[in-house]
């Protein structure tokens, strides 16, 4: 059992069973530090603080939220990158010190000038986050007074414990880690992420920190992490409820010794983005698997659509729905609710044309029940963890594959005593 989110006492919240075995051994990245601390923002009794300090000549990269009710640190961060050098990264969670005005902006602004004082940096080269309760000012005095100490206990290999520090909801800390060869140089690419619920990323994860240390300048990096989440973050959902802190930063700190890449098409980053894209996939899947009350893991994948912008569409609409995701969580293998999620997205679809399967198993074609269906494969698929959907249209070439969880009545109990 593992601590939730809560005001003055922790719910426990049952581990993910789609869970990994382990967190991951994420090695020592060079140029990197990490530390945690409990500083009491609204949690007792767990860490709630990271700092991660980078060496000097760190670039950085990100993608935030597009919601129009932003948090004042994604304002800040969007405005920070600009200038692509970096230094540290300030996370705290449990308070998401979003929704509070020019409070919420003097906040920011006393942390990161805090901070930047710690090593006498460039405010603009400290990025922060904060992730938590929406409409909470934020107690930025218990973040700025415990600086000194949390800096004290700055480590290259505090990774579970980085990831652990930004939980709220989630029931397990989520890292990946991937080597790539650049110019003949290994390079180490290291991730964590934290998301369980308010998932349904138009950008990014809701929070999530990836770090190498290749030597790739910053609108290179940019241009790499933006295509990045397309087939990642930006193809998951949980609950269909996009926050207002999504956050995805990529820094490099230029320590791997390779000759400097400069432009994201260089033949030579062509094994380090297939390994970034890999590894902010297998973030994103380990958020979808720790969806609030998540049970089963869900595949859904698209084809013949008009378009792949169409397919994506289609292919959410089936994620999001309620009743796709409560058939799923109860084992029943009720595909007209597939066809109904079909039907509502807006897109282009020919009823007689349609073709669906689950498990591999073809359902429905030719506008009604396959001839000889037969829902025992089915409905035994449908016991499994891993649940997969395939869909159809016959009326072009474009295709998404997405992912999400089922709904269940755990979902309503976590989110229905979020705050007391």
């Amino acid at each position: 059992m593992l601590f939730a989110s809560t005001d003055q006492t922790a719910i426990m919240t049952a581990l993910s069973p789609l869970a990994p075995a382990c967190f991951p051994a994420l090695p020592v990245l060079r140029g990197v530090r990490l530390a945690s601390h409990a500083c009491g923002v609204r949690y007792a009794g767990r860490t709630d603080l990271l700092l991660v300090a980078l060496d000097p000549g760190s670039r950085v990269a990100g993608v935030f939220t597009r919601s129009l009710t932003a948090s004042a640190p994604v304002d800040w961060c969007r405005a920070a990158i600009a200038q692509g050098a970096a230094r540290l990264l300030l996370v705290n969670s449990g308070n998401a010190n979003a929704f509070t005005g020019a409070a919420g902006v003097a906040s920011v602004h006393r942390t990161v000038e805090a901070a930047a004082a710690l090593i006498g940096c460039a405010p603009t080269e400290v990025t922060v986050s904060s992730t938590g309760t929406i409409g909470v000012r934020l107690p930025d005095e218990k973040i700025t007074a415990a600086l000194n100490e949390i800096q004290a206990k700055l480590s290259a290999d505090a990774w579970e414990e980085a990831a652990r520090a930004i939980m709220t909801t989630d029931t397990y800390p989520k890292g990946a880690t991937r080597q790539a060869v650049i110019d003949g140089v290994t390079v180490t690419i290291n991730g964590i992420a934290k998301g369980s619920g308010m998932i349904a990323p138009d950008m990014a994860t809701m929070l999530s920190y990836v770090f190498t240390d290749a030597d790739i300048a910053a609108p290179a990096l940019q241009a790499l992490l933006s295509e990045g989440v397309a087939g990642s973050f930006n193809a998951i959902t949980v609950d269909s409820d996009t926050s207002t802190s999504d956050t995805l930063l990529l820094f490099a700190t230029a320590q791997a010794g390779h000759p400097p890449i400069s432009e994201a098409t260089d033949p030579r980053l062509a094994d380090f983005k297939a390994k970034l894209f890999d590894l902010l996939l297998d973030l994103a899947h380990q958020v979808v698997k720790d969806g609030e009350g998540a049970s089963k893991f869900v595949s859904i994948r698209v084809t013949g659509a008009e378009s792949d912008a169409a397919a994506h569409i289609i292919a959410m609409a089936i994620a999001n729905s309620p009743l796709v995701k409560t058939a799923i969580a109860g084992e029943d293998a009720n595909w007209g609710r597939i066809v109904m999620a079909v039907g509502k997205s807006g897109q282009k679809a020919d009823r007689d044309r349609l073709t669906i399967q689950i498990g591999g198993v073809l359902v429905a074609e030719k506008g009604e029940a396959a001839e000889g269906y037969d829902e025992t494969p089915v409905a035994a698929h449908m016991k499994g963890q891993t649940i997969e959907i395939a869909v159809d249209l016959a009326l072009g070439a474009g295709k998404a594959q997405v992912w999400t969880c089922d709904l269940t009545h755990a979902y309503i109990d976590i989110n229905g005593s979020y705050r007391t």
